[in-house]
Order: C-alpha cells, then structure tokens, then sequence
C-alpha cells in the first residue's frame, strides 16, 4: 500500500513538473543502484521532499517534523514514507528507526540544516547527520536544489513553476573513527558533508559554506 501510494504521487508530480515548471535533474548516473545510502540535500521548500523523490532512481523515506502529522496529512506522510521527528534535542526513535531503514539496505533523505530556508543561503547543518552516518555506515549522497524557494505553500505541489533544478553529486563516506565522538568532531564532520553539497550550488546558495570549493580532502568517494 505504502510504495503505491509512494509511486503513485510520484508520477502525479513528475506529470506536474513537466507540465508547469522547467525541471532539470543532473547526475543520476551518481546514484548507487542498492545498498544502504543517506541522501542530503540544501532545504529550500515544502516541495524539496517531492522533488527529490522524482529526481532520485530509489525509493526515498524522509524525516518530518512531527506538527506536519496532525490531521489527514500524517495518513499521506507515513504512505509516501515519511516519519515524524521532534526537531527540539535528540529523538531516540527517529534515529532507532533511521538506523533500521538503512540496516536494511533502505535510502534515506535528511536534511541537515533542520529546516527550510527560503532565503537560499546554507545554514550550518546539525552534527546529528555524522552520527547517523557513521553509526549505520552508510554511504552519503549529497544533492544541491535550486529554483524552489519561491515554492513555499503545499499546494505549490500541484502548480509547481519556475527553473527547478536538481544536482547529484557522487556518493562518499565519512572518514573511520575510533571510540566516541565529541560534539565538535560530530559537527566538523558534518560541516564536510555539507560542503559537498555546497560544491553543487551556485555561490549565491551556498551561505555559511561560501567558502566550499571543489576537491577539498577528507570525506571518501566511492
């Protein structure tokens, strides 16, 4: 029932896309075709989800704040695959069940600087993201968007217009580290991932990765 409805708004989407917007997606061939994979992406709208969705050859699952559950909408989030999430400290069963999804060779999308921004600039993503990677030891592929700012209100879902493009960038993994980690190491390790996405957006989004350039050492290519 839950990938029905999953494949099902999928193709209602892409058929909006076509129809309204000029959608664009770069870098498919980065995507690994199995295997565990976390996908990151910049957080630009209440439309990335659905993109990314249609953008990316694999079934996606999502975390959402858990306010977005209330009502009829809850009932469509979890079908589409999505689960709720307390975005106030750590939520220990969002990670239990993130860490399960990708044990089994699940694909998850997580965006790390928490919420959307439709002011374009990257803000600093969460050290909660390093944590996730290293303990389920998962590749990660970062995404840039660009173009959905101006798509702030739900129902844009169904009248999506303007440049929308989707950049994929080649998987990595975090650098292997021994014991436990301090908050600082979490969040340098973070900050890495998300100058990879960074790399994929034009200057004007990048925000606090301004600085972020291509080749830079430390994360692993696969």
């Amino acid at each position: 029932m839950a990938d029905r409805a999953y494949r099902l708004a999928n193709w209602a989407f892409r058929r909006v896309l076509t129809w309204f917007a000029d959608w664009q997606v770069e870098g498919q061939e980065h995507v690994p075709p199995f295997g565990p994979l976390i996908v990151i992406a910049n957080h630009l709208s209440n439309l990335d989800p659905p993109l990314l969705a249609v953008s990316i050859p694999r079934r996606l699952h999502f975390v959402a704040k858990r306010t977005l559950f209330r009502w009829g909408l809850g009932v469509f989030l979890r079908a589409y695959g999505a689960y709720p999430v307390d975005r106030d400290g750590a939520d220990t069963p969002a990670m239990l069940w993130a860490l399960r999804l990708l044990r089994q060779d699940g694909t998850l999308v997580v965006f790390p600087e928490g919420h959307r921004n439709p002011q374009r600039g990257m803000r600093r993503g969460q050290p909660g993201l390093a944590l996730l990677a290293l303990k389920a030891q998962a590749p990660i592929l970062p995404v840039g968007i660009t173009g959905t700012e101006h798509l702030g209100p739900l129902w844009r879902v169904a009248f999506p217009t303007g440049r929308l493009r989707v950049r994929i960038g080649q998987p990595f993994t975090l650098p292997h580290w021994e014991g436990k980690l301090a908050r600082e190491q979490l969040q340098a390790l973070t900050d890495m991932a998300m100058e990879r996405v960074a790399q994929l957006l034009p200057p004007g989004y990048r925000g606090v990765y301004g600085g972020a350039t291509a080749g830079k050492k430390g994360a692993t290519g696969l």
